[in-house]
Order: structure tokens, then sequence, then C-alpha cells
């Protein structure tokens, strides 16, 4: 049930994000085209330091928060919930910097097509501006997770992705902004969010949405050293997991780059229907997380595990509905992407969603096992099994079939590598309790004071 609670709104968060990111590339391609939709594809890896910087602190502010939040440490909590704040804004502020000054050689580095080029470089330039609000939202996110309220993150998150569609009507098709148009909501709507979670935190309640889990003065310490090496230590893996994605989308891209435009805009398309459907991943990793952590933090290591044994399972399951969903709308789908529904990528896009479909079921174990090891600090693990998913089996994969005659099966077994290796490598280290051993030196000292 507590499960179910947690990770319900985080699921429907994840939805909203996703059918966001989709709805941006599906306005760009009915507005401007193919090239467009590769462009805006090209900028998606650097666009995806967002969460990699962010998505590493917070993964830090969650096994922390979620810790401290179970043995009623709440001072502590609030340390940490500062000091996450400080280190999305310094780790972010020179990525922006990079991105606003360079951003046509960036995304040449990536692709000759001189349209794409110019539209992804337009793209990019302006949503660099929402980086650190991106990573900020990540970490006032899963402050709330860690509390034991992903309701209100989901009202909070859910909120700005539904504004950015509508912004980016407003901006794509009602003003002619095309991907500016599409950048620029982007940017605005991570804005409001992070308002909305600064005010939320340090008020105890938002108006329109109710009361916050907790409550943080934003007048105490923001530098920390202990807390800050913890979320560094904690941090620096998950923040690495993320990049691997973002790394590999760089030379996957260069790889796609060699069939051709179509199949760039195929993959894009696809990838985003894989978001779709990686959504409940998010929901049962966090929830995982957040119950795992609380457990911990009482030292309770038993129904810690119990925890993360029945999450796995119960994502699993939602994994295998969803995918024989999107299997059997898979043509329908993906026609929604394109300006023209006879052009050349949607039938490519339409097998590599059907891939995804097999692939993401795995991804579903990956998730789930990995949120216990995020709780406990174990992260070096799950970002070893990314790693080794992504470039030693995908990212070949995916260059044998641009350059043999395996062609578009070796982007098929690519999808499948990225998840099969990580579900296996994240389960096998859940198995051997080895995370319950490593919270120990991060469980906050109010619970340790009671042993």
């Amino acid at each position: 049930m507590q499960t179910t609670v947690l990770a319900w709104p985080r699921i429907v968060t994840g939805i909203a994000r996703m059918s966001k990111s989709a709805v941006d590339v599906a306005m760009v391609g009915v507005a401007v085209g193919t090239s467009a939709v590769a462009g805006v594809g090209f900028a998606g890896p650097f666009w995806g330091l967002a969460f990699a910087i962010g998505g590493g602190v917070a993964g830090g502010t969650i096994a922390l928060v979620s810790q401290r939040y179970g043995a009623e440490a709440y001072d502590e909590l609030g340390l940490a919930v500062r000091s996450s704040t400080v280190l999305v804004i310094v780790a972010s502020a020179p990525v922006v910097a990079v991105f606003w000054l360079f951003p046509t050689e960036l995304i040449s580095v990536l692709s000759s097509n001189e349209s794409a080029i110019e539209y992804g470089a337009r793209y990019l330039q302006i949503v660099a501006l929402g980086i650190p609000f991106a990573g900020l939202n990540l970490v006032g996110s899963r402050i709330l997770v860690g509390a034991d309220d992903s309701y209100t993150a989901m009202q909070v998150r859910a909120g700005g992705a539904v504004a950015n569609i509508g912004l980016n009507a407003v901006f794509i098709f009602g003003l002619g902004w095309g991907v500016a148009g599409a950048a620029l909501g982007t940017v605005l709507s991570n804005v409001a969010v992070t308002a909305a979670f600064a005010a939320g935190l340090c008020a105890g309640r938002f108006p329109g949405i109710g009361a916050f889990p907790v409550r943080v003065d934003p007048t105490g310490a923001y530098f920390d050293g202990e807390t800050l090496r913890d979320l560094v230590t904690i941090g620096l893996p998950v923040g690495g997991r993320n990049l691997v994605w973002t790394v590999a989308e760089f030379p996957m891209l260069g790889i796609l780059d060699l069939f051709g435009e179509n199949t760039v805009a195929a993959f894009v398309i696809a990838r985003r229907i894989w978001g779709l459907m990686n959504a409940p991943g998010w929901g049962f990793g966090l929830a995982s997380s957040s119950l795992v952590g609380q457990a911990l933090g009482k030292n309770d290591e038993a129904t810690a595990k119990a925890y993360g044994r029945d999450i796995i399972r119960f994502a699993v399951a939602t994994y295998v509905v969803s995918a024989i969903l999107i299997a059997v709308f898979a043509e329908h789908i993906v026609v929604l992407f394109a300006e023209d529904p006879t052009s050349a990528e949607i039938p490519i896009a339409v097998d590599l969603v059907y891939a995804a479909c097999v692939a993401v079921v795995f991804q579903g174990v990956a998730g789930a096992a990995a949120g216990p090891l995020d709780a406990s600090g174990d992260t070096r693990v799950p970002f070893a099994s990314q790693f080794l998913g992504m470039f030693c089996g995908s990212i070949p994969l995916a260059y044998l079939g641009a350059t043999t005659g395996l062609g578009y099966w070796g982007l098929y077994l690519a999808f499948l590598a990225e998840t099969t290796i990580p579900a296996a490598i994240n389960y096998w280290r859940f198995r051997t309790d080895k995370w319950k051993a490593i919270s120990q030196s991060y469980r906050p000292e109010a619970a340790a004071a009671d042993d």
C-alpha cells in the first residue's frame, strides 16, 4: 500500500513530463518538419546534462532526506536541502555558459546536416538557461518524496509540465517561433516550478496545493563539510549514471547520422515514446528509495529489504502491461510525431518502438533494483551497470548495425543491451545485501544514538 501511495503520483509526474517532451517533438515536427525534429534530437544530450547534474545531487538528497526523515532528525534534513541547492547552482553555471556561447559548435560535433545544426543550435542556446532550474526541480521533488509526500511533488511538477505544453502551443503555433518557442516554453515552465518548490519549502505550504511535509529555514547554514561530502559521495555515481546515457547519446546520434536523417528522426521519436513507457520506473525507483531509506534510518534492515523486493515485483508487472499497450498502438502513436503520416521515418520508428517494448521490461528490473541501492548510498554499482550496458553493449551493437549487414537489427539489439545488462547487475547487487552495511555510514546521528 505504501509503495502505491508513493509511486503513483511520481508515475503521473513522469507521464506528464514525458508527454510534454513527446508533445514538444510532435509540435516541432508538425510545425517545422523532419530537420527540426532531428535538430532538437541533436540538442537532447546537451539538455540531458541538466538531469545528470541535478539528478546526481538529487540522488544524494533523497538518501539523506529519507533517512533523516525516518529518524526525525529535522535539523540535519534542512542542512541537506540547503547544501543540495548550492551544489546544483555551482555545478550547472559553467554548463549554461558553454551552451550559450558555443551552441553551433557543439551541435556540429554530432552532424553535418546544416539545417539540423541550425535548428539544434537555436534550441540549445535558449534551453540552456533552464538547466539550473531543471536541476533544482529534481532536488525539490526528491525532498518531498524522501519525506513521504510524492503527491505534492506531483502537483508541482505535473502542473509545470502542463504549463509547458500550453506555452509551447502559443510560442510554436501562435507566434510561429518554432524550435525557439519550444525551448523558451521549457525554460519558463522550469522557472515557475522552481519558484513553487522554493516558496512551499520555505513557508511549509503553497497556495492551492496545501501543506508541505517539511519546512526548511532558508537562513540556516548552506556550507557544511560533512553534508557536502555525503552528497557528493552518494550523488556523484548517480550523476554519472544519468550522464552515461547523456554521453552515450553523442556517439549514438553520430552513428544514427550514418543511417540518414530519417533514422535520426525515427530514433528521436522512439526515445520519446520510450520515455513514456519508462515513467513508472521513476515512481517505483523513488518510492523504493524513500521507503527503504526511512526503514534504514530507523535501523530496520529487514523491512528495508522487504520494501525493495516487493517494489521490484510490482515494477516488472506494471512494465509488462505498459509494453503491451504501447506495442498494440505503436503505429497510431508514431504518426502523431510527423508532419506527413507517409514520411520515411514512420516505419523505422514503429520498428524501434517494438524493440523498445521488449527492452523496457528489463528497465523495470534495473530501475526498481537501483532504488534500495540509492537509498543506502551504494550508488557505484548502478552507475557501473549503466555504463557497461551503454558503452559495452548498446553503442557497439548500434555501430555494427551502421557498418555491417546487421543493419537495423543493430539498433533493436542496442535497445535490449541497454536494459538487460543493468537489470542483471543491479538485481544481483540487491540480493547480496552489501548495501545494508554501506548505509550505516550515512545514517543520521539521531538513529545511531538509539542503538
